[in-house]
């Protein structure tokens, strides 16, 4: 074991970092160097077991949760709390190799390279990978960690259907990681998640790494307009039960709310069917989605109401029939000041540049926030781009979070 004064020269090994997220990113591989793991497809799968084979390679106790959330545990000095790190495996339709990838695989860096020195620490350390962070496969997003922490339902988490007419608990039989172990039991002494920023404010600011301070809220909903399908040519305008216009109009007034209300209020119309999607068919139905997202609750249900009374009143006035449903809430997630601190001062002292910054994306990271000491670390993402198959941080800036990463879960384990 290293002296304790030369612990804060400890670093990881970039190309063995590297090399993993090379690796996993072969998983599930699409053109343009971008990868597609939906949650629980066979891509997932073949992530999973390779992840789980590093894990155990080093050495870690690997247990599977009932949602198919995965953690490796490498034993401390002490039987007590762990600290925790990690983030997710899955990814969108479209995706990169860095999101959610990064902080599972820089979390085995920092557990590879404490045991090539030799480290022993007081507390248990844990690397994990939560199922079904993305919610694109299943609603809502962040489903592994929600319910490891207790903040979803497991049961109706099970019976989540996905957008292929799959059932989430039969998925993971099928891809064999529906696992035994309970669920809104384990509390960590603390978590740490390093994430790509998924934005530009790094990059256009030249700084190294972001203290995250905290994670907007969330709010999705899926809208429902029941109009009449028509012939294009002969219904007259004012005679329209026009779905796709009325679904046109909510997408607008989304944007409108959320540029009248400025701030960090952002609002985005992700996905619309029409029906029955042909040129010369007045639409009969319309399915969208909404998602709104404010850093402050108190404006984002404010976002909320507002484009609910215009629901309402278009509706009414186009003659159509409007359901909605709740896809995804999550409060506004403010992180522990003394985490956010602790990687500020990590990152200066190992000659970063740094600044403290809010998420617009959700994480993993705000799902443990209620229940222990919780912060994240970012690193830049080249022009703002993720949830892409361009996403890049260069290895230079990968390893940078990964050392601020070790030196937080050094300074947290009692070492």
């Amino acid at each position: 074991m290293p002296e304790v004064n030369t612990i804060s020269e400890l670093r990881i090994n970039g190309g063995r970092l590297c090399r993993r997220i090379e690796a996993l990113a072969a998983t599930g591989a699409i053109e343009g160097d971008g990868v597609c793991r939906l949650a629980l497809t066979d891509e997932d799968r073949k992530g999973r077991d390779l992840v789980c084979g590093w894990m155990k390679q080093l050495g870690m106790r690997v247990s599977v949760d009932r949602i198919g959330n995965v953690v490796g545990v490498r034993g401390g000095l002490e039987d007590v709390a762990p600290v925790m790190t990690g983030s997710h495996i899955d990814s969108v339709a479209t995706g990169g190799r860095y999101d959610g990838a990064l902080g599972v695989l820089a979390g085995l860096e920092v557990i590879a390279s404490l045991n090539d020195a030799g480290v022993n620490t007081r507390r248990p350390l844990a690397v994990a990978f939560f199922t079904n962070e993305e919610g694109v496969r299943f609603a809502p997003d962040m489903m592994g960690s929600g319910v490891h922490q207790g903040a979803l339902d497991l049961e109706e988490m099970l019976a989540s259907r996905s957008i292929d007419g799959k059932i989430l608990g039969e998925e993971l039989k099928r891809i064999g990681y529906a696992g035994a172990t309970g669920v809104n039991r384990f509390r960590a002494h603390c978590f740490i998640e390093l994430h790509v920023e998924q934005g530009p404010v790094l990059e256009r600011e030249a700084i190294g790494v972001a203290a995250v301070t905290g994670v907007q809220g969330i709010s999705w909903t899926e809208y429902r307009i029941d109009g009449t399908a028509n012939h294009a040519g002969t219904t007259p305008m004012h005679l329209r039960q026009d779905a796709g216009y009325v679904a046109a109009a909510i997408a607008v007034e989304a944007r409108r709310i959320a540029i009248e209300m400025g701030g960090s209020q952002v609002a985005t119309v992700g996905a619309v069917e029409l029906v029955p999607n042909l040129v010369n068919v007045i639409a009969g139905q319309a399915l969208m989605t909404v998602d709104l997202r404010n850093m402050e609750e108190a404006l984002l249900q404010g976002a909320e109401q507002r484009l609910a009374d215009f629901v309402n009143q278009i509706g009414a006035r186009e003659g159509v029939e409007i359901s909605q449903r709740k896809l995804a809430r999550f409060e506004p997630v403010a992180f522990d000041d003394a985490m956010v601190a602790l990687v500020e001062e990590i990152a200066t002292s190992l000659g970063f540049s740094c600044r403290r910054m809010p998420s617009g994306a959700g994480h993993d990271a705000q799902m443990f926030a209620p229940n222990c000491p919780t912060a994240m670390i970012f690193v830049p993402s080249k022009d703002g781009i993720s949830h892409n198959v361009a996403e890049y941080t260069a290895p230079q800036e990968l390893e940078a979070g990964a050392n601020v990463l070790l030196q937080v879960v050094l300074n947290k384990s009692d070492y």
